[in-house]
């Protein structure tokens, strides 16, 4: 079994298989080109099935020797872990060289988060003479309302929206489709932007249904959009580390911040597990506690285990 072969297999396991995005795809695979490049640096012509628990261990030494972060060495191991399953489950290896190998510890790393009047300034911030100006307001009025990922927010369709019933139909990771509600203020902003802006503009082809366009006519990028965000938070004196999530960490910290349920919050950001909402929206201790009492299957163990431990 040779690298060069079962690389290509792997890329298309976790597209047909694991229905990943591209982008998450071509982070799994980079963090394999980072063990090839290491095996090539040490003149190893190991194969894949070859390598064992030590061989790993140094190539986490190496990583952490040259300075990469312990979020991204995490992250790193992660994509290991997950090549070498693969290899467990199509049968090319018979025991899991992953399976002791420790991730480092990381310490909770909080986004900043928007104030109400934060976004406001933002808003009032943009330039409305301009002919972008209308669609600006639409994209970080729909970031706000509706708590996208910026990639949810560049794929957004016309056929998705339902202003009527006052929800978009949206795409998020895995192809996996949610509705999630949007206010009468972003569905304002979208109104106006699609009737004096985007009508004015011929989309190029496959961008037809495309909410979001460029003046040429294409759909806008993810950077793009973080260019946009920054350059209005610029303007508007704001030092904060601000990027799109900013926006979508801001609307869940809003909705807890204001009683909202946590599930309720998790359905909207199409969390799988309320877990991440939690990280999302640095709820207090407790509440989350008592939130996982109710939710989790072995709430009973858990309830003892808290109580004698703390």
């Amino acid at each position: 079994m040779t690298w060069d072969k079962i690389i290509p297999e792997y890329e298309a396991f976790l597209k047909l298989e694991k229905s990943l995005s591209n982008n998450t795809i071509e982070a799994y695979l980079d963090d394999l080109g980072k063990l090839k490049e290491y095996l090539f640096l040490e003149n190893s012509g190991i194969k894949p099935e070859e390598v064992d628990y030590e061989l790993l261990k140094s190539f986490v030494s190496w990583i952490n020797d040259m300075g990469i972060s312990a979020r991204s060495q995490a992250r790193i191991i992660s994509g290991l872990k997950s090549f070498f399953r693969f290899l467990m489950i199509t049968d090319k290896i018979t025991g899991d060289p992953t399976e002791l190998l420790e991730t480092p510890r990381l310490g909770r790393k909080i986004p900043d988060v928007l104030s109400i009047h934060e976004i406001d300034q933002i808003l009032g911030a943009i330039d409305l003479s301009m002919p972008e100006g209308h669609r600006n307001k639409a994209i970080i009025e729909t970031l706000y309302s509706c708590g996208l990922r910026v990639s949810e927010l560049i794929d957004l369709r016309i056929t998705n929206l339902f202003f009527n019933e006052e929800y978009i139909k949206v795409e998020g990771k895995g192809s996996k489709q949610r509705l999630v509600p949007i206010s009468a203020k972003a569905i304002k902003e979208i109104q106006f932007y699609l009737q004096h802006y985007r009508s004015q503009i011929k989309p190029k082809k496959g961008a037809e249904n495309i909410v979001f366009l460029n003046r040429r006519g294409n759909k806008l990028t993810r950077v793009m959009i973080f260019n946009i965000v920054r350059e209005l938070a610029r303007k508007a004196g704001i030092m904060k580390n601000i990027s799109p999530h900013t926006f979508r960490h801001s609307f869940a910290t809003h909705l807890v911040d204001g009683g909202a349920d946590l599930r309720a919050v998790q359905e909207m950001l199409g969390h799988e597990s309320i877990i991440t909402t939690e990280i999302y929206t640095h709820l207090d201790r407790e509440y989350l506690r008592d939130t996982i009492m109710r939710y989790h299957p072995r709430s009973e163990y858990l309830k003892k285990h808290l109580k004698t431990s703390g």
